[in-house]
């Protein structure tokens, strides 16, 4: 009997296939090997020839056995992919890097980065008899870190885990670690994964593991920043396809900051009796619409909220605004849906009482959204409103105003047909923000006489760039100093230039 020899069996039987798919929203999904209908005929020769003769008769009987066919379904392997907030794929995935660490022995919470995790050398395609394993793309050499490609299929990576090496001990903990290119919208997400215990033995072999995120951001589709699953450990790996621990996470990487919330007011020292006027600009940074905005802000002791104050807008728009008061703080509602790059500004006045003298004067405010295509939720805040409240009259006090306008003659003036620019962020010296109006205007009033410090926030200003100063060298910073007298008024103009010398309002 004559029969086809096997193929030689690799020495590593046993691996862990640890795989996560990173979407930038961070989902993280089990998926586990799946068998798939496409079945691949394969011809197995295992012939038998005989001869027989009758001793009687003499008769001499041959034969051969037929030829053997069957059609085997094949294992399909889970590999871990990097995706955009709401599932789809990056334009460019240059300079991303995946890497599998160890946790620092040091570290009790077990949540910093050790050593990055030795991984047994693979190969592909496989070179017989040099006791190297067979690999699978695209991390075909098993690299720690791995570097992903722009290579279909696109934005996936992978590792495999050796068991004969502890690496799949119970208890055996590891960080998962997606690393952005530098200057990159998005920032680096990490994924605590830990080895359960498993039950069973040979084919029947299951291990658990827990996933966990340590960055704050959800990995599941339902928002949960935990899960636990199960999945089959399968001996022999290199028939079938590696596939012995698949950890498949549907994991994000959206942006860090995708809404921006400013709290301004419209002076820096009050009384008693005052009314004070609070805006609050919700900014969408996120690449997509958001929706069901809230925003809690708490006033400070002896602040009365008046609702009949109460305004919203967006460019210039007037949308629909609710109040609720919960204790100290103010929750605000709009059914409103934000696009990207728009502002919801909302305006609202607030009435000292004798009892602010006992108070900080200080508030802060915290905003609320989703996103529209995953229904993330997202948040930004507290932003930090300070005033300084003073028991008597403020008579000697003064008041700054100013302008953040686009200077198309380098001169720092503003002349007719340089517009302003609304939405700009200022920083006073004690730590207050104030925003320009639609017409790039803004002041501050009840202003302690001295000097004073503005500074120009350029990052509120996608798309500008300070502009040049040609007459007065001393203007051309960020910053402004000013002397403000007793009961006197001082100006503190910005001139700002679109960064690709365009005037984008005009």
């Amino acid at each position: 009997m004559h029969q086809q020899k096997p193929d030689k069996m690799k020495a590593y039987n046993y691996w862990l296939h640890l795989i996560a798919t990173l979407l930038t929203g961070f989902n993280i999904l089990p998926v586990h090997a799946q068998q798939i209908d496409n079945k691949i005929p394969l011809a197995i020769t295992n012939e038998a020839s005989y001869t027989y003769t009758d001793s009687a008769t003499n008769t001499k009987f041959e034969g051969i056995s037929s030829q053997l066919s069957f059609t085997p379904t094949r294992l399909v392997d889970p590999l871990g992919r990097i995706l955009g907030c709401s599932g789809e794929l990056l334009a460019d995935y240059t300079g991303f890097s995946v890497g599998l660490y160890e946790t620092n022995p040091s570290d009790p919470t077990g949540t910093e980065l050790g050593k990055l995790v030795s991984l047994t050398r693979t190969e592909l395609p496989d070179i017989t008899s040099n006791n190297i394993p067979k690999g699978i793309a695209p991390n075909t050499e098993n690299s720690n870190p791995y570097f992903l490609t722009n290579g279909e299929p696109r934005g996936t990576y992978n590792f495999l885990l050796d068991p004969e090496n502890g690496q799949l001990d119970q208890g055996k903990a590891y960080i998962l670690v997606i690393n952005p290119p530098k200057d990159s919208i998005y920032s680096q997400r990490r994924v605590k994964i830990i080895i359960g215990a498993s039950r069973g033995s040979g084919n029947n072999r299951i291990v658990e593991y827990t996933a966990i995120s340590l960055d704050g951001q959800p990995i599941s589709t339902t928002g949960g920043t935990q899960i636990s699953d199960t999945v089959a450990f399968v001996p022999n790996a290199d028939r079938v396809g590696l596939n012995l621990l698949a950890l498949a996470f549907r994991t994000g990487l959206c942006q860090p900051a995708q809404i921006q919330i400013i709290k301004t007011g419209d002076r820096a020292t009050a009384e008693p009796g005052d009314t004070v006027i609070y805006r609050l600009s919700v900014k969408n940074t996120a690449e997509v619409d958001v929706n069901r905005l809230f925003i809690t802000d708490n006033l400070p002791l002896g602040f009365n909220f008046l609702s009949k104050g109460l305004r919203g807008e967006i460019d210039g728009q007037s949308v629909a605004v609710t109040s609720q008061r919960n204790n100290s703080g103010v929750i605000f509602q709009t059914d409103v849906i934000l696009p990207p790059g728009k502002v919801l500004n909302i305006a609202y006045a607030a009435q000292l009482t004798p009892d602010s003298l006992r108070g900080t004067g200080r508030n802060s405010a915290i905003a609320n959204a989703q996103r529209i295509d995953n229904n993330f939720t997202i948040k930004d805040g507290p932003a930090i409103h300070q005033l300084k409240i003073r028991p008597g009259i403020t008579s000697d006090c003064g008041t700054i105003i100013g302008r953040v306008f686009v200077d198309k003659n380098f001169d720092g003036e503003q002349q007719p047909g340089e517009p302003g620019v609304p939405n700009a962020v200022i920083f006073m010296e004690d730590g207050n923000r104030i925003t320009t109006d639609p017409t790039g205007l803004f002041s501050v009033a009840n202003v302690l006489p001295g000097n004073h410090t503005g500074v120009l926030d350029l990052s509120s200003l996608p798309g500008y760039s300070l502009a040049p100063n040609q007459k007065f060298k001393e203007r051309n910073s960020q910053s402004r100093l000013v002397r403000l007298q007793p009961g006197g008024m001082v100006r503190m103009n910005f001139a700002v230039t679109p960064t690709f010398g365009e005037d984008v309002r005009r």
